[in-house]
């Protein structure tokens, strides 16, 4: 195995090892980082939607980050971090915790770059997304009940058997890579208005931020479900608290702890963040198959949630909500089926 590192001391609640590095990336970062995403990934579109431009009475424009290879945004960031790895890492590998969309990121890359990976989910991840992981080339670990406990072990193993630890938030090159969608968005739309995003880790919504906030002075709007708002608490109340409610069905907005360096991108540049229900998310997950034959995950629905609460200020403008992750767990995509048929029939 490789060099063992041991974690040295860290401003939230997660482990960060020697070679993490907390500073943010700056917009610089994320031109550099487009270099490396364009040689690995395509571009992805930024299509018109007619069902909410009309809902909304703006030009509502999606930008399709599900048509990556993995099917979300995250691809980004893996291709650009491992593109970059240290020589010492390149036998031993790299090692991420994650609920599916981060696992299958550094899967890809290191597929594509050849160096080994290894993931660790939580017991009852996404059948799908392990599947993906596996077929990616990647070993999957199973530990605990939810992201966190996976990342706790995804941690404890980088120590101890000298893995490069992916960090879920706290990596520069990561959200670089991942802005790179930012970029795409403000060269097809530099009249973008608002952006709304969603907010796990952080890592799109600081990436949003550094791209097409900064060039095009957009409104950039973070959203996180309420029965999971550990970032937006460590946003709104400038601490990086561990939060001990974690129960939305929404597994790319689902974490308990905030991130150093993605919280402080937010803290300094986003403009609103909103907590939104549960039962809004699945409504715009339901709204997005029936309307645009898009399955999407309930993370790009809480997005869709947030602009429905700000209804009144969209009216007119130029609105980018972007869609990512397509790997929708089959149970939930089924329950929105059904609840859709029963809201259509009056049942």
């Amino acid at each position: 195995m490789g060099r063992a590192y041991e974690p040295v001391d860290s401003p939230d609640e997660t482990t960060v090892f020697p070679y993490h590095d907390l500073s943010p990336p700056t917009t610089a970062d994320v031109y550099a980082a487009r270099r490396i995403v364009d040689r690995h990934l395509p571009r992805t579109p930024l299509v018109r939607s007619e069902s909410l431009s009309a809902e909304f009475d703006a030009d509502v424009y999606l930008k399709r980050e599900d048509t990556l290879p993995t099917g979300a945004f995250k691809i980004r960031g893996g291709v650009t971090l491992v593109a970059g790895l240290a020589d010492e890492f390149r036998d031993p590998g790299v090692i991420a915790a994650s609920t599916g969309n981060h696992g299958q990121s550094v899967a890809y890359a290191g597929r594509a770059l050849d160096v080994p990976a290894t993931v660790v989910v939580p017991e009852d991840a996404n059948p799908s997304k392990v599947t993906a992981m596996e077929r990616l080339g990647a070993t999957v670990r199973f530990h605990g009940t939810d992201f966190d406990d996976a990342r706790e072990r995804a941690e404890a193993l980088a120590a101890e058997e000298g893995y490069r630890y992916v960090h879920s938030a706290n990596e520069p090159a990561l959200v670089a890579g991942v802005g790179t969608a930012g970029l795409e968005v403000v060269e097809e739309r530099p009249d973008v208005d608002y952006l709304f995003c969603p907010v796990g880790g952080g890592s799109s919504a600081a990436g949003y931020c550094l791209t097409t906030g900064a060039l095009a002075d957009a409104t950039v709007i973070g959203a996180q479900s309420e029965a999971a708002p550990a970032m937006y608490r460590a946003w709104s109340e400038g601490h990086l608290d561990p939060c001990d409610r974690m129960e939305t069905f929404a597994e790319g907005v689902a974490t308990r702890v905030p991130f150093a360096m993605t919280t402080r991108v937010l803290r300094e540049r986003l403009d609103d963040f909103r907590l939104v229900s549960d039962a809004a998310i699945e409504r715009g997950l339901r709204d997005l198959l029936a309307d645009e034959r898009i399955v999407a995950e309930g993370a790009s629905a809480a997005g869709l949630a947030a602009m429905r609460e700000l209804r009144g200020d969209l009216r007119g403008e130029t609105v980018v909500l972007p869609i990512s992750g397509r790997n929708v767990a089959s149970e939930t995509l089924r329950r929105c089926i059904e609840r859709s048929r029963a809201e259509k029939t009056g049942l």
